[in-house]
């Protein structure tokens, strides 16, 4: 008796990843944006800062080559309110292929020890890491849902979330980035039967603006002391990851926290 595989349905050819966080020059979006049009995408390129991501898109486009049919859209979105996440993705649907994946990058950081968090920051931090991540998700899964070929979802969270703090952020970001692992694992859960995957990355320290800006060579070295690659992490080595996971070969990979940290935290 010859055992029958069920093969996963192959992406279309046209398809796009739809990106956040993709404004600022030295983060870990704009490195995975271009790694995806590499890769064959088209890429909704999206940020609060739309004329940043409305330059980038221009100066990409530039780059492609017309006969490939990639584009690279600069959309600007406010991940963290309802009507400018709809709006952005309408105008998505209008001038881009299907939209098959997603990659939530946008994130705030949120320095305020425990007890001076005030209820407006708290939401602020809570807004923007996770009810933005979950806005997100929503929009581009029914589009996934209705175009019937599956998707990818990849969240990102931090190693903060298992540490209860950082360097640069505390306790709210660590509680914001602990609710997108929980966010995660519910999507996988429960859009699975649609051929979607969600996974969610954990970066440790990642040289990006976010940490602080530009780290010198002294506080790199500081802060490699106890990670065991002895260095701080480049937004490329994040990007080759999430470009897995939102790739064909990821295809049976769904509810996963990977750790992108050199080994910092090992669990």
């Amino acid at each position: 008796m010859t055992l029958e595989i069920t093969r996963v349905q192959p992406f279309p050819e046209a398809r796009t990843a739809v990106v956040t966080g993709a404004g600022a020059e030295r983060g870990i979006g704009r490195r995975v944006v271009r790694k995806l049009v590499a890769d064959g995408w088209s890429v909704a390129a999206a940020d609060i800062d739309g004329a940043a991501v409305e330059a980038f898109a221009a100066q990409l486009n530039d780059e492609i080559p017309a006969e490939s049919g990639r584009k690279v859209l600069g959309v600007g979105i406010d991940v963290a309110d309802p009507e400018s996440v709809e709006a952005g993705f309408s105008r998505i649907d209008r001038e881009l292929p299907q939209v098959v994946a997603l990659v939530n990058l946008a994130g705030i950081p949120s320095p305020q020890p425990l007890m001076e968090i005030t209820p407006e920051s708290w939401d602020r931090v809570m807004g923007v890491n996770a009810k933005g991540a979950l806005l997100m998700t929503q929009a581009a899964a029914r589009r996934m849902i209705d175009g019937g070929v599956g998707g990818r979802i990849v969240n990102t969270s931090s190693i903060t979330a298992l540490d209860g703090g950082g360097t640069f952020s505390k306790t709210g970001y660590a509680a914001a980035k602990a609710a997108v692992q929980g966010l995660t694992r519910g999507t996988a859960r429960e859009l699975g039967v649609h051929g979607i995957t969600a996974n969610v990355i954990l970066p440790g320290p990642i040289d990006t603006d976010i940490m602080g800006g530009t780290l010198t060579d002294e506080r790199k070295e500081g802060m490699s002391s106890n990670i065991p690659l002895q260095r701080v992490g480049q937004p490329e080595e994040v990007a080759g990851l999430i470009a897995f996971l939102v790739g064909e070969d990821s295809s049976f990979v769904s509810g996963t926290s990977i750790n992108v940290d050199g080994g910092k935290h090992m669990h």
